[in-house]
């Protein structure tokens, strides 16, 4: 993980505080963090998030989801790196877990999920993976 990193950043405490059973996690506030979150929520991966002010760059608390004290999100994969990118058009978005994840895409439209950008017809950088 790099120093500028902050997507695999945030993903790894996601994915740490998960597995702990922690009821939240804080990670560096920035706007393809909120993105991802907003996308987390919007699909039931975590219940919610908060944004607070610092006097830096804010920090987003981002509350897990568990069903039977089960995290709801059981795997986060880095996909594109800043050392390599990954483009997909839209012919090639990958199908997570046959449909069971989602890949969470940045498009000229916005971050959106592998579904939303089939529907919307444009490819982009793939973020990450979830299931």
């Amino acid at each position: 993980m790099g120093l500028n990193d902050s997507i695999s950043k945030m993903l790894t405490l996601i994915r740490n505080a998960s597995k702990a059973r922690h009821e939240f996690v804080d990670v560096p506030c920035f706007n393809l963090g909120k993105a991802i979150a907003q996308i987390l929520k919007e699909e039931g991966y975590i219940l919610n998030f908060r944004i607070s002010e610092d006097n830096k760059q804010g920090i987003l608390r981002i509350y897990l989801r568990y069903i039977d004290r089960e995290p709801v999100i059981t795997h986060l994969e880095r996909v594109s790196k800043p050392s390599r990118k990954i483009y997909v058009d839209k012919k090639n978005i990958p199908y997570v877990l046959k449909e069971r994840g989602i890949a969470i895409i940045s498009t000229s439209r916005g971050v959106v999920t592998d579904k939303q950008a089939r529907q919307l017809g444009i490819g982009g950088e793939v973020i990450c993976y979830v299931w």
